[in-house]
């Protein structure tokens, strides 16, 4: 028996464009939303999903069947604002338990206009989009199938639309966080400072590169090099994203105009960009990559770890120029899971070593990229 109780809500449908239907009740805000069908596999972290700016433009199910468990709270926000189109849940209880709860899921939902839908047989609706892939979809309450379908066909596809240029800042802002202190430097100096160009950049990265000594500074996805330059970075990480890179010409441009100038991380969306700049394509992944469960393997060391991703759009290395190389692949499809240029401080990653949620796995990389930022910040300084 669902936690849910289900005679307190309305009867609504998500809608795929191929024409399935899947019934279920509604949740959340009683409004018709479109968004590209996905599904992850983590077992936790709704509300980072939820808040997540690589889930702009779509609507997320998630495959483990109960969700709102533990309620919700702030500090649990990976932005501003929830990010989904519309959330797809087998079950929501109205009962969480959790001592920092402040609100249901469902009253977080219905509070900030997202649609959901409870009661679908998620499970079905995963196997359906393995299959088939990821297809465009609707939740509505107060239409039939075939009008929501019709709605739906009218409406532009996910992989049509810039999804950056609504999640990035508007300005440059330097991030602070009163719950994370900026972490001791090593050498007791200054602290390093570290650019972030944002294409929908987590709250969770900006804290860990904090919580390494570093200040940190966002920027808009439109900064150009030279202006990035001019704020003296140490560093710059190229953030994750939404969308397909192939509309991001703008920050492919950027992005080679600071190779060989400072050092470089590019994580997941910022990953691909960079891969473009290395002279490989991307293209679109059948059903993507999204849990907090999927094994890649390093290909210098030969160790496996267990990455958090979440990406539609995958790299492909077979024209990557002379100076870059592929450092790491995703052991279930061989996929590009990372770069490494041979003879600038440049390398990038697929999935998230921040996670929220996840694995803490190969949060150690950031380690790797604070290595970069201080090693040629002594050099410049050696120089002088």
């Amino acid at each position: 028996m669902s936690l849910l109780h289900t005679t307190e809500r309305p009867p609504a449908l998500l809608v795929l464009a191929d024409g399935r239907v899947f019934p279920g009740v509604g949740v959340g805000a009683d409004v018709r939303t479109n968004g590209e069908v996905v599904f992850t596999t983590s077992m936790t972290g709704y509300q980072e999903a939820l808040t997540d700016p690589s889930f702009r433009g779509q609507i997320l199910t998630m495959t483990f069947p109960l969700q709102g468990n533990y309620g919700t709270n702030a500090s649990m926000e990976e932005s501003g604002e929830i990010q989904v189109r519309g959330f797809v849940v087998r079950e929501m209880t109205d009962l969480p338990s959790h001592w920092h709860s402040t609100e249901t899921l469902h009253a977080y939902l219905a509070a900030r206009g997202i649609a959901g839908i409870a009661e679908v047989d998620t499970r079905a609706l995963t196997r359906h989009l393995r299959s088939r892939g990821v297809v465009m979809g609707t939740i509505t309450q107060d239409e039939t199938a075939e009008e929501a379908l019709a709605r739906l066909h009218a409406a532009p596809d996910y992989a049509t639309l810039d999804y950056v240029a609504e999640v990035s800042t508007a300005t440059a802002y330097d991030f602070t966080d009163p719950l994370h202190a900026l972490g001791p430097q090593p050498d007791g100096g200054t602290p390093p400072h570290v650019v972030v160009l944002d294409l929908g950049v987590k709250r969770n990265i900006m804290r860990i590169l904090r919580a390494r000594g570093c200040t940190v500074t966002a920027v808009p996805h439109l900064t150009d090099a030279e202006t990035i330059l001019s704020l003296k970075p140490d560093g710059v990480l190229l953030s994750p994203g939404p969308g397909d890179p192939m509309l991001l010409d703008h920050v492919t441009t950027t992005a080679r105009g600071l190779i060989g100038r400072t050092p470089i991380l590019g994580i997941c969306l910022g990953h691909q960009v960079i891969g473009r700049v290395l002279g490989a394509d991307t293209y679109k992944l059948k059903f993507g990559h999204r849990g907090a469960n999927h094994p890649v393997r390093d290909e210098i060391t030969g160790k496996v770890y267990i990455t958090s991703q979440n990406h539609g759009f995958a790299v492909d290395g077979d024209r990557l120029s002379d100076d870059a190389r592929v450092t790491q692949r995703h052991l279930n499809d061989g996929t590009v899971e990372g770069l490494e240029h041979r003879n600038e401080p440049v390398f990038t990653i697929q999935y998230h070593s921040e996670a929220s949620p996840g694995p803490n796995d190969t949060e150690f990389l950031f380690d790797r990229f604070m290595t970069s930022v201080r090693s040629l910040r002594e050099s410049a300084r050696g120089g002088r």
